[in-house]
């Protein structure tokens, strides 16, 4: 699944991209991927003939504000834009953005199409059609249709996330490190691999319970998540997975990745095999000497 830094690539690329996108027409053609009320009916009516304005992220969501011209009405309104609500996404497994400055046929798992004025297309393609997509309307607070983004915690980069937050979060809790640093509610946006990596870094074992952290090591933990996470924005992401940039491209970190996906090869830094093992379900890399 696309962790902070893919999405933030993405983010990236559909701002430099889709610099006041005008919806001129869209096409649904996965039901499944609209997920806000009304379905896709709804969805495409509400998105025909708005503005794409500033994307955002929050953790693994997506969004961005729509705007639409108001037409001069009878009473003498004159012209103007208004507020259209928010076009809002989740990637989850798969799912990813696509550029077509020419027509170009869909390929089998495109979910939905948007074309402006000059024929150019935004394309959502996702292979396991877990993505999801939402038409929020204007007034209405993102979490009341997004719900997801109402258990997140705080940014990584935020000031809301330092040593002493972490510290009160992980009081007393028995679970290892692994395992809470998976969890959304408490940092926004990690996942399997930078969890890995920012473990690494630190020197802490992967199935050290989080109570048991010491504040030099919660310390040393929250720098080398940011640090590593602002490396591998750096590099476009990663290149494991399915993620691609919407020109097709996957991300350069993974070629440098310290533990990651490296099972039984040399640590980079002592020499000791790189081991590997499930905890709480999910595929774990460490080195047994530099990790404690």
């Amino acid at each position: 699944m696309p962790e902070l830094p893919e999405v933030e690539t993405v983010r990236r690329g559909l701002t430099d991209c889709l610099d006041n996108f005008y919806v001129q027409d869209l096409q649904v053609c996965k039901e499944r991927t609209i997920a806000s009320p009304g379905g896709s009916s709804s969805f495409v009516k509400m998105m025909r003939g708005t503005t794409l304005g500033e994307w955002q992220r929050r953790g693994k969501y997506l969004y961005a504000n729509l705007q639409r011209t108001q037409p001069p009405s009878k009473k003498k309104i004159p012209e103007g834009v208004i507020k259209a609500g928010w076009l809002g996404v989740h990637l989850r497994m798969t799912g990813q953005f696509q550029w077509h400055t020419e027509e170009k046929a869909p390929c089998p798992h495109t979910r939905v199409r948007f074309w402006n004025k000059q024929g150019e297309e935004l394309r959502f393609v996702d292979i396991r059609n877990f993505g999801q997509m939402w038409w929020v309307p204007p007034g209405d607070q993102l979490e009341n249709v997004i719900t997801g983004l109402k258990k997140l915690g705080p940014e990584p980069f935020s000031k809301e996330f330092n040593p002493s937050y972490l510290k009160r979060s992980l009081k007393g809790k028995h679970r290892c490190i692994k395992s809470a640093l998976l969890d959304q509610s408490l940092v926004a946006g990690a996942g399997n691999i930078y969890a890995d990596e920012s473990l690494f870094l630190a020197g802490i074992r992967p199935s050290k319970p989080s109570g048991q952290l010491t504040q030099s090591e919660i310390s040393k933990l929250c720098n080398c998540l940011v640090e590593v996470l602002q490396i591998s924005i750096g590099k476009g992401g990663t290149t494991f997975s399915d993620f691609r940039d919407l020109e097709g491209v996957n991300g350069k970190y993974g070629g440098q990745a310290w533990v990651y996906r490296r099972s039984s090869k040399p640590c980079r830094q002592c020499g000791t095999p790189i081991q590997r093992e499930m905890l709480s379900g999910r595929s774990t890399h460490w080195c047994p000497k530099c990790q404690r």
